[in-house]
Protein backbone atom coordinates (compact mmCIF):
# COMPACT_ATOMS: atom_id res chain seq x y z
CA UNK A 1 0.00 0.00 0.00
CA UNK A 2 2.64 2.26 0.51
CA UNK A 3 4.64 1.98 -2.35
CA UNK A 4 1.40 2.37 -4.49
CA UNK A 5 0.74 5.63 -2.38
CA UNK A 6 4.55 6.35 -3.80
CA UNK A 7 3.81 5.57 -7.24
CA UNK A 8 0.50 7.02 -7.54
CA UNK A 9 2.32 10.76 -5.63
CA UNK A 10 5.14 10.25 -8.39
CA UNK A 11 3.08 9.85 -11.27
CA UNK A 12 0.65 12.81 -10.61
CA UNK A 13 3.80 15.25 -9.72
CA UNK A 14 5.83 13.90 -13.00
CA UNK A 15 2.60 13.59 -14.83
CA UNK A 16 1.77 17.65 -14.43
CA UNK A 17 5.21 18.78 -15.19
CA UNK A 18 5.36 19.09 -18.74
CA UNK A 19 4.33 22.33 -19.57
CA UNK A 20 5.86 23.79 -16.53
CA UNK A 21 8.65 22.60 -17.59
CA UNK A 22 8.35 23.62 -21.10
CA UNK A 23 6.94 27.42 -20.01
CA UNK A 24 10.47 27.46 -17.44
CA UNK A 25 12.44 26.88 -20.74
CA UNK A 26 11.00 30.04 -22.50
CA UNK A 27 12.92 32.92 -21.63
CA UNK A 28 16.06 30.85 -22.05
CA UNK A 29 15.78 29.59 -25.67
CA UNK A 30 13.01 29.76 -28.47
CA UNK A 31 10.52 26.70 -28.54
CA UNK A 32 11.49 24.93 -31.46
CA UNK A 33 15.10 24.78 -29.58
CA UNK A 34 14.21 23.98 -26.33
CA UNK A 35 12.05 20.96 -27.54
CA UNK A 36 14.53 19.86 -29.92
CA UNK A 37 17.25 19.61 -27.42
CA UNK A 38 15.37 18.39 -24.51
CA UNK A 39 14.22 15.06 -26.68
CA UNK A 40 17.64 14.83 -28.13
CA UNK A 41 19.12 14.34 -24.46
CA UNK A 42 16.32 11.96 -24.06
CA UNK A 43 17.27 9.94 -26.82
CA UNK A 44 20.67 9.66 -25.87
CA UNK A 45 19.48 8.48 -22.25
CA UNK A 46 17.67 5.76 -23.36
CA UNK A 47 20.06 5.13 -26.27
CA UNK A 48 22.65 4.61 -23.54
CA UNK A 49 20.65 2.07 -21.21
CA UNK A 50 19.89 0.71 -24.66
CA UNK A 51 23.50 -0.56 -25.04
CA UNK A 52 24.24 -0.86 -21.50
CA UNK A 53 21.31 -3.87 -21.44
CA UNK A 54 22.28 -4.90 -24.82
CA UNK A 55 18.61 -4.59 -25.94
CA UNK A 56 18.96 -1.43 -28.97
CA UNK A 57 18.82 -3.43 -32.48
CA UNK A 58 19.15 -1.37 -35.44
CA UNK A 59 17.27 -4.19 -37.42
CA UNK A 60 13.84 -2.97 -35.48
CA UNK A 61 14.12 0.22 -37.07
CA UNK A 62 15.56 -0.98 -40.83
CA UNK A 63 12.08 -3.19 -40.68
CA UNK A 64 9.93 -0.32 -39.65
CA UNK A 65 11.15 2.84 -41.23
CA UNK A 66 8.40 4.01 -42.36
CA UNK A 67 6.51 3.78 -39.16
CA UNK A 68 9.66 5.45 -37.26
CA UNK A 69 8.95 8.28 -39.81
CA UNK A 70 5.39 9.06 -39.84
CA UNK A 71 5.11 8.40 -35.62
CA UNK A 72 8.13 10.59 -35.52
CA UNK A 73 6.48 13.49 -37.81
CA UNK A 74 3.53 13.81 -36.14
CA UNK A 75 5.44 13.76 -32.10
CA UNK A 76 7.77 16.67 -33.31
CA UNK A 77 4.94 18.95 -34.93
CA UNK A 78 2.80 17.97 -31.31
CA UNK A 79 5.95 18.77 -29.27
CA UNK A 80 6.89 21.41 -31.27
CA UNK A 81 3.44 23.36 -30.59
CA UNK A 82 3.35 22.33 -27.04
CA UNK A 83 6.30 24.20 -26.42
CA UNK A 84 5.23 27.22 -28.47
CA UNK A 85 1.85 27.06 -26.70
CA UNK A 86 3.02 27.94 -23.11
CA UNK A 87 3.77 31.59 -24.67
CA UNK A 88 0.26 32.32 -25.12
CA UNK A 89 -0.93 30.32 -22.21
CA UNK A 90 -0.08 29.45 -18.44
CA UNK A 91 0.74 25.68 -18.16
CA UNK A 92 -1.89 24.80 -16.03
CA UNK A 93 -4.94 25.49 -18.56
CA UNK A 94 -2.30 24.19 -21.32
CA UNK A 95 -2.57 20.76 -18.87
CA UNK A 96 -6.00 20.87 -18.93
CA UNK A 97 -6.54 21.23 -22.70
CA UNK A 98 -3.61 18.72 -23.63
CA UNK A 99 -6.02 16.10 -21.56
CA UNK A 100 -8.33 16.32 -24.31
CA UNK A 101 -6.48 13.16 -25.85
CA UNK A 102 -8.81 10.87 -24.89
CA UNK A 103 -11.65 12.71 -26.96
CA UNK A 104 -9.30 12.58 -30.07
CA UNK A 105 -8.74 9.07 -29.53
CA UNK A 106 -12.17 8.63 -29.10
CA UNK A 107 -13.13 10.42 -32.47
CA UNK A 108 -10.21 8.10 -34.15
CA UNK A 109 -11.43 4.99 -32.40
CA UNK A 110 -14.78 6.09 -34.39
CA UNK A 111 -13.69 6.88 -37.64
CA UNK A 112 -11.16 4.65 -37.71
CA UNK A 113 -12.11 1.42 -36.33
CA UNK A 114 -15.80 1.81 -36.63
CA UNK A 115 -16.21 1.65 -33.37
CA UNK A 116 -19.26 2.82 -31.53
CA UNK A 117 -20.03 5.41 -29.62
CA UNK A 118 -22.08 4.98 -26.27
CA UNK A 119 -24.02 7.43 -24.53
CA UNK A 120 -21.96 7.52 -21.18
CA UNK A 121 -18.72 8.40 -24.01
CA UNK A 122 -20.64 10.88 -25.87
CA UNK A 123 -21.51 12.51 -22.86
CA UNK A 124 -18.59 12.60 -21.37
CA UNK A 125 -17.08 14.19 -24.46
CA UNK A 126 -19.59 16.43 -25.17
CA UNK A 127 -18.57 17.93 -21.76
CA UNK A 128 -15.19 17.69 -22.27
CA UNK A 129 -15.33 19.70 -25.23
CA UNK A 130 -18.02 21.87 -23.57
CA UNK A 131 -15.32 23.04 -21.29
CA UNK A 132 -12.80 23.90 -24.07
CA UNK A 133 -15.05 26.11 -25.04
CA UNK A 134 -15.41 27.74 -21.47
CA UNK A 135 -11.65 28.07 -20.96
CA UNK A 136 -11.25 29.57 -24.68
CA UNK A 137 -13.58 31.81 -25.13
CA UNK A 138 -11.92 34.76 -23.82
CA UNK A 139 -10.94 38.29 -24.58
CA UNK A 140 -8.17 38.42 -26.56
CA UNK A 141 -6.49 36.61 -29.70
CA UNK A 142 -3.25 35.28 -27.21
CA UNK A 143 -5.49 32.47 -25.13
CA UNK A 144 -7.06 31.49 -28.79
CA UNK A 145 -3.76 31.05 -30.33
CA UNK A 146 -2.38 28.87 -27.35
CA UNK A 147 -5.56 26.70 -27.07
CA UNK A 148 -5.43 25.79 -30.84
CA UNK A 149 -1.65 24.83 -30.90
CA UNK A 150 -2.50 22.31 -27.54
CA UNK A 151 -5.62 21.55 -29.48
CA UNK A 152 -3.64 20.42 -32.19
CA UNK A 153 -1.04 18.74 -30.85
CA UNK A 154 -3.21 16.31 -28.81
CA UNK A 155 -4.76 15.86 -31.99
CA UNK A 156 -1.76 14.61 -33.60
CA UNK A 157 -0.51 12.85 -30.16
CA UNK A 158 -3.27 10.78 -30.17
CA UNK A 159 -3.11 9.92 -34.22
CA UNK A 160 0.48 8.99 -33.14
CA UNK A 161 -1.42 6.76 -29.91
CA UNK A 162 -3.26 5.20 -32.88
CA UNK A 163 -0.49 4.22 -35.33
CA UNK A 164 1.45 2.74 -32.11
CA UNK A 165 -1.19 0.79 -30.85
CA UNK A 166 -2.15 -0.11 -34.63
CA UNK A 167 1.60 -1.08 -36.11
CA UNK A 168 4.18 -1.05 -33.08
CA UNK A 169 2.15 -2.54 -30.11
CA UNK A 170 4.71 -5.77 -29.88
CA UNK A 171 7.96 -4.17 -30.66
CA UNK A 172 10.07 -4.27 -27.60
CA UNK A 173 9.59 -1.37 -26.04
CA UNK A 174 13.29 -0.30 -25.28
CA UNK A 175 13.87 -0.33 -29.13
CA UNK A 176 10.52 1.48 -30.03
CA UNK A 177 11.28 4.21 -27.39
CA UNK A 178 14.35 5.14 -28.46
CA UNK A 179 14.00 5.16 -32.52
CA UNK A 180 10.72 7.01 -31.78
CA UNK A 181 13.33 9.45 -29.80
CA UNK A 182 15.82 9.69 -32.79
CA UNK A 183 13.38 10.03 -35.75
CA UNK A 184 11.34 12.50 -33.45
CA UNK A 185 14.52 14.39 -32.56
CA UNK A 186 15.88 15.07 -36.03
CA UNK A 187 12.51 15.84 -37.46
CA UNK A 188 12.82 19.09 -34.67
CA UNK A 189 16.34 19.58 -35.74
CA UNK A 190 14.94 20.05 -39.40
CA UNK A 191 12.17 22.48 -38.11
CA UNK A 192 14.67 24.46 -36.03
CA UNK A 193 16.92 24.90 -38.96
CA UNK A 194 14.07 25.63 -41.43
CA UNK A 195 13.12 28.28 -39.28
CA UNK A 196 16.02 29.56 -37.97
CA UNK A 197 15.34 29.23 -34.56
CA UNK A 198 18.17 27.11 -33.51
CA UNK A 199 20.58 28.47 -31.23
CA UNK A 200 23.30 26.80 -28.81
CA UNK A 201 22.18 27.39 -25.09
CA UNK A 202 24.31 29.27 -22.54
CA UNK A 203 25.07 26.99 -18.95
CA UNK A 204 22.22 28.35 -17.12
CA UNK A 205 19.88 26.86 -20.09
CA UNK A 206 21.96 23.60 -20.43
CA UNK A 207 21.36 23.38 -16.79
CA UNK A 208 17.23 23.66 -17.32
CA UNK A 209 17.19 21.16 -20.42
CA UNK A 210 19.36 18.35 -18.76
CA UNK A 211 16.59 18.65 -15.90
CA UNK A 212 13.58 18.62 -18.51
CA UNK A 213 15.36 15.79 -21.06
CA UNK A 214 15.88 13.30 -17.98
CA UNK A 215 12.62 14.05 -15.87
CA UNK A 216 10.14 14.95 -18.71
CA UNK A 217 11.15 12.07 -21.03
CA UNK A 218 13.49 9.34 -19.70
CA UNK A 219 12.07 9.10 -15.64
CA UNK A 220 8.51 10.10 -16.86
CA UNK A 221 8.22 7.31 -19.00
CA UNK A 222 9.81 4.79 -16.77
CA UNK A 223 7.26 6.11 -13.94
CA UNK A 224 4.33 5.66 -16.42
CA UNK A 225 4.95 2.02 -17.77
CA UNK A 226 5.56 1.18 -13.92
CA UNK A 227 2.79 2.44 -12.93
CA UNK A 228 0.28 1.07 -15.64
CA UNK A 229 1.86 -2.49 -14.60
CA UNK A 230 1.08 -1.76 -10.98
CA UNK A 231 -1.88 0.14 -10.46
CA UNK A 232 -5.51 -0.44 -11.32
CA UNK A 233 -6.66 0.95 -14.43
CA UNK A 234 -9.14 3.03 -12.73
CA UNK A 235 -6.64 4.10 -10.47
CA UNK A 236 -4.09 5.09 -13.16
CA UNK A 237 -7.10 6.74 -15.09
CA UNK A 238 -8.29 8.82 -12.09
CA UNK A 239 -4.17 10.28 -11.26
CA UNK A 240 -3.82 11.41 -14.89
CA UNK A 241 -6.93 12.85 -15.45
CA UNK A 242 -6.53 14.80 -12.53
CA UNK A 243 -2.92 15.74 -13.13
CA UNK A 244 -3.18 19.59 -14.31
CA UNK A 245 -5.19 19.97 -10.87
CA UNK A 246 -1.51 19.96 -9.40
CA UNK A 247 -0.29 22.26 -12.45
CA UNK A 248 -2.58 24.72 -11.60
CA UNK A 249 -0.66 24.56 -8.47
CA UNK A 250 2.70 24.28 -9.93
CA UNK A 251 2.09 27.25 -12.42
CA UNK A 252 0.61 29.51 -8.93
CA UNK A 253 4.08 28.71 -6.77
CA UNK A 254 6.37 28.98 -9.43
CA UNK A 255 4.98 31.83 -11.95
CA UNK A 256 2.53 33.41 -9.94
CA UNK A 257 0.01 33.24 -12.89
CA UNK A 258 -3.55 32.56 -11.08
CA UNK A 259 -5.99 31.03 -12.87
CA UNK A 260 -9.40 33.12 -13.57
CA UNK A 261 -12.63 31.65 -12.40
CA UNK A 262 -13.90 31.22 -16.04
CA UNK A 263 -11.12 28.54 -17.08
CA UNK A 264 -11.46 26.64 -13.50
CA UNK A 265 -15.01 26.73 -14.61
CA UNK A 266 -13.73 25.12 -17.53
CA UNK A 267 -11.37 23.32 -16.15
CA UNK A 268 -13.31 21.43 -14.21
CA UNK A 269 -16.21 20.83 -16.51
CA UNK A 270 -13.29 19.23 -18.66
CA UNK A 271 -12.45 16.90 -16.09
CA UNK A 272 -15.75 15.50 -14.91
CA UNK A 273 -16.04 14.80 -18.91
CA UNK A 274 -12.93 12.99 -19.10
CA UNK A 275 -14.09 11.30 -16.11
CA UNK A 276 -16.50 9.44 -17.56
CA UNK A 277 -14.63 8.98 -20.49
CA UNK A 278 -12.26 7.26 -18.64
CA UNK A 279 -14.32 4.95 -16.46
CA UNK A 280 -16.48 3.79 -19.53
CA UNK A 281 -13.06 2.32 -21.16
CA UNK A 282 -12.53 1.02 -17.62
CA UNK A 283 -15.52 -1.48 -17.73
CA UNK A 284 -14.97 -1.50 -21.51
CA UNK A 285 -11.52 -3.02 -20.89
CA UNK A 286 -12.84 -4.83 -18.26
CA UNK A 287 -15.76 -6.87 -20.06
CA UNK A 288 -12.68 -7.93 -22.84
CA UNK A 289 -13.45 -5.77 -25.60
CA UNK A 290 -10.24 -4.27 -27.43
CA UNK A 291 -9.63 -0.56 -27.07
CA UNK A 292 -7.46 -0.16 -29.76
CA UNK A 293 -6.77 3.86 -28.89
CA UNK A 294 -6.05 3.49 -25.04
CA UNK A 295 -4.69 6.86 -24.79
CA UNK A 296 -1.41 7.49 -22.95
CA UNK A 297 -0.82 10.25 -21.05
CA UNK A 298 -0.37 13.39 -23.62
CA UNK A 299 3.67 14.07 -22.99
CA UNK A 300 4.99 14.45 -26.48
CA UNK A 301 8.19 13.04 -26.34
Amino acid sequence: MKNSSLLIGTLLIIDSMHYVFARMLVPHLPPSTSAFFVLLIGTIEVGIYGIATKQLSFTTFQKNVWFFLGIGLLVAVSTDLNYAAVGYIDPGTASLLGKTGQIWSLGLGLFWLQEKLTRPQFLGATLAIGGVFVISYQVGEYNRVGTFMVLAATFLYALHTGMTKKFGEDMNFVNFFFFRLLVTSFFLFLITTITGTITWPSPTAWGYLLLVGTVDVTISRSIYYLSLRRLNLSTHTLVLTLSPVVAILWTIVIFDIYPTTQQLIGGFIVIFGLLIVGKYRESKNNNGESNNFAQPPHISQ
